[in-house]
C-alpha cells in the first residue's frame, strides 16, 4: 500500500502563534552520518530530521536531542523534540516523517507535550550499550555494528573493573576532550556491567549524563582488562588519576548504541 504524503498545504494549530512541542523517539544506524548534531557540509541525523519536517509541515524547524551521538554511533531510543504550528496528530508525525526520512532513520513514537518540556534537561538518565564480537575471525555482518576482538575476553575481570564506575565520580580520565560547554566532569553512574551471550559481549552503562567519548574510552580500557593487559587495580587507578584522556584506547564508534533515555514521567503525562 502506498503511503500518501502530506503536501505543503497543512492545517495550522489555533493554539498559539508559537505552536506546541512534539517529542519523537527515533531509531537510526549512524554509519552514514557525521553524528547527530547538525553540520554545514556533512550528513547528520539532525539534518535529515529537519529536512523531513520541512517536507511534512513546510516549517523551518530546529530539532533538539536528549543525547548527542558521535559519527558512526547508532540509536534505538534517541529522543528529540521540536516546536510546530501544525495541527497534525502525533500519529501523522510517525507515518509522515517515516515517508520522508532515509531508510536508516525511523520514528518509533510521537507525543505532543507541554512547551516547557526539555528532552535534555528533563531526562534523569541515559542508557548506552556497547557490543563486542568476541571471536577469532571478523564478521562482514557485524562490521558496522560491533567491535571485533579476537582474543578471549575475561568478562568476570571486566565486571570487577566495572565496580569502579558505579556511583558519583569525576570521570575526566575517561573523556578525550573538554568543550567549553562542559562545566563539570562529575557524573553519576547507576549501572555498569558486562554480559556474554555466546560470541557477543555487551557492556551496559546507565548514567545521568555522559562526557564526550566516555563510553568508548571506558570500553577501550575494559577490553585491556579482559585481555589481561591491565589489572582491575590499574582500572581503578585510571579513575583516581583524574587526567584527561588517560583511559582507552577508544573503542570504535560502530559498537556503540544509545538504547534509551529515561524521564520521571511517561510522555503521555507530559501533555499540553
Amino acid at each position: 500500500m502506498m503511503l500518501t504524503a502530506v503536501g505543503p498545504e497543512v492545517e495550522r494549530s489555533a493554539n498559539t502563534a508559537e505552536g506546541t512541542r512534539i517529542v519523537l523517539v527515533v531509531e537510526y544506524t549512524g554509519t552514514r552520518y557525521h553524528g547527530f548534531q547538525l553540520q554545514a557540509e556533512a550528513p547528520t541525523v539532525q539534518g535529515e530530521l529537519e529536512k523531513a519536517l520541512w517536507e511534512l509541515t513546510r516549517e523551518k524547524t530546529r530539532v533538539a536531542c536528549a543525547s548527542r551521538t558521535d559519527s558512526g554511533v547508532h540509536a534505538s531510543g534517541q529522543v528529540v523534540s521540536f516546536k510546530t504550528a501544525s495541527a497534525h496528530p502525533p500519529s501523522t508525525f510517525i507515518t509522515g516523517l517515516s515517508f520522508y526520512l532515509p531508510r536508516d532513520i525511523a520514528v518509533r513514537e510521537a507525543h505532543r507535550v507541554r512547551n516547557s518540556f526539555s528532552v535534555r534537561r528533563s531526562a534523569i538518565s541515559r542508557q548506552y550499550h556497547y557490543y563486542i564480537l568476541n571471536r577469532k575471525t571478523r564478521s562482514p555482518l557485524w562490521n558496522d555494528f560491533a567491535c571485533c576482538v579476537s582474543g578471549e575476553l575475561d568478562t568476570e575481570a571486566m565486571n570487577q573493573a566495572c565496580q569502579a564506575l558505579i556511583g558519583k565520580h569525576d570521570f575526566i580520565s575517561f573523556t578525550s576532550r573538554l568543550g567549553k560547554d562542559i562545566k563539570s566532569t562529575v557524573r553519576n553512574v547507576y549501572r555498569a556491567e558486562v554480559r556474554r551471550a555466546g560470541e557477543l559481549v555487551t557492556f551496559t552503562m546507565v548514567a545521568n549524563a555522559f562526557l564526550p567519548h566516555q563510553v568508548r574510552n571506558t570500553v577501550g580500557a575494559l577490553i585491556q582488562v579482559g585481555l589481561g593487559r591491565m589489572k582491575s587495580q590499574d582500572f581503578y587507578s585510571i579513575m583516581g588519576a583524574k587526567q584527561p584522556g588517560l583511559a582507552g584506547p577508544s573503542a570504535p564508534a560502530c559498537g556503540l548504541y544509545l538504547i534509551q533515555v529515561n524521564y520521571p514521567r511517561a510522555f503521555e503525562e507530559e501533555i499540553v
